[in-house]
């Protein structure tokens, strides 16, 4: 195992150990199953996706090469997400303002997010182009991925965000964690189309992929 996957491990190790020190924390218990399985989705879907990326793209997604935009959407989906965490923790811990997702519904946000991050992860694979911010990556030799998800919409990784944020509120049992993984969509909606634009613009072929691969995230919607 390389050095840059072991440091990849390690970040995400230590995301995990914040999540659930919020997650707990917040709610003042450890007795949470489902809490604990959301947790596991994320890092399962963290070591997976570390184990089988390219190592270049391990590094261009903790620092991203130079000509980089739109690094605001990080910025806004960051504070988003941990508070769809802290609402959730204190809600089904401590203050039950809507923690009556029933089981089945929790059951089925699983089963979402399971499918968002198996995409997710997918998409990463395939495209190790996926950086974290709107850039194309001239000195890796950035061209067009037409493989895997791509060949069905062409950003399968935004398209998995309904999946793992308003799922990941319905498996933490909280109606308000679920509604703010809704607003979590919002910043994403708005990347795609932005993103969309400039590689149609500046990414050889990309004009023609768009030709063959109508749909930015929603087959026959959008």
């Amino acid at each position: 195992m390389s050095k840059t996957v072991v440091l990849g491990l390690v970040g995400g190790l230590g995301v995990l150990v914040l999540m659930g020190a919020v997650l707990f924390g917040c709610a003042g218990r450890w007795d949470l199953p489902m809490f604990w399985a959301y947790l596991g989705v994320w890092a399962a879907a963290m070591v997976i996706a570390l184990l089988v990326i390219d190592e270049g793209l391990i590094k261009e997604r903790t620092r991203p090469g130079p000509g980089g935009k739109d690094y605001a959407t990080a910025m806004v989906l960051t504070p988003l997400w941990l508070g769809q965490n802290i609402a959730a923790a204190l809600d089904v811990g401590r203050y039950h303002w809507s923690d009556s997702v029933p089981p089945v519904v929790q059951a089925i946000g699983l089963a979402a997010m399971v499918a968002g991050a198996a995409v997710l992860v997918w998409a990463e694979a395939v495209n190790r182009f996926f950086s974290p911010v709107i850039r194309i990556q001239t000195e890796r030799g950035h061209h067009v991925i037409t493989t895997g998800p791509y060949a069905y919409v062409r950003h399968p990784g935004y398209a998995s965000s309904p999946f793992l944020f308003i799922g990941g509120g319905l498996v933490l049992g909280s109606w308000t964690a679920a509604l703010i993984g809704l607003f979590l969509i919002v910043p994403l909606v708005i990347r795609t189309a932005r993103e969309d634009r400039i590689l149609h613009g500046q990414l050889d072929g990309y004009a023609a992929y768009a030709q063959k691969v109508r749909y930015r995230l929603i087959p026959g919607v959008w």
